[in-house]
């Protein structure tokens, strides 16, 4: 209780000071029924760091599975002044996923996706990766930020033969991925 407290006084100190703190959510991932909240806090003139969480537990239609949770920290460095215009970014991302019945025919950069169309993968991942993004300033308050990353991925993974299954076709399977971490256009809130 200690903690929250005292990062919750530490937050509310941040944002005494204008454009210091941001909340927002991505409008992606939104559409891709992912509930998702992100925070930016600064730290320094040009740097900030934004922390995002997502989360989609939800099984569609047909036993499709796109379900996982996620957690994204980055560092960014802004060219101008934080929260407007070019910036750069280095994250980290971890989470866990049950992914199947996504019928698909992506191969990309060694990673077969087709494989999510008759198989359903359970497991872990982390990784880290670099971005650019864009904010667009829309009035006192509110920001539209654009963000592509790209980095590397190592996973862990069960696989079963079907997205109801329950016989696993492969155990602890390791897979190192290289590509798009990230993608986004972000509504943003700044106090």
């Amino acid at each position: 209780m200690k903690i929250v407290l005292s990062l919750s006084l530490i937050l509310c100190s941040l944002c005494a000071k204008g454009q210091q703190v941001a909340v927002k959510t991505n409008l992606v991932y939104d559409a891709l029924l992912t509930v998702n909240l992100g925070v930016e806090v600064g730290l320094a003139p040009r740097w900030t760091l934004d922390v995002s969480g997502n989360y989609n537990g939800w099984t569609l239609s047909h036993d499709r599975r796109w379900k996982h949770w996620l957690v994204q920290p980055e560092a960014r460095y802004w060219f101008c002044d934080r929260f407007a215009g070019h910036f750069l970014g280095m994250h980290l991302l971890g989470g866990q996923y049950n992914i199947g019945g996504l019928k698909n025919g992506v191969s990309f950069l060694g990673t077969d996706f087709s494989k999510f169309s008759d198989r359903r993968y359970q497991g872990w991942f982390t990784g880290a990766g670099v971005a650019y993004g864009y904010a667009w300033i829309l009035g006192t308050h509110w920001n539209l930020e654009a963000e592509l990353g790209v980095g590397w991925i190592y996973t862990r993974f069960d696989s079963y033969p079907c997205a109801r299954c329950g016989r696993k076709l492969a155990e602890n399977r390791p897979h190192h991925y290289v590509g798009p971490t990230k993608a986004a256009i972000n509504l943003v809130y700044t106090f």
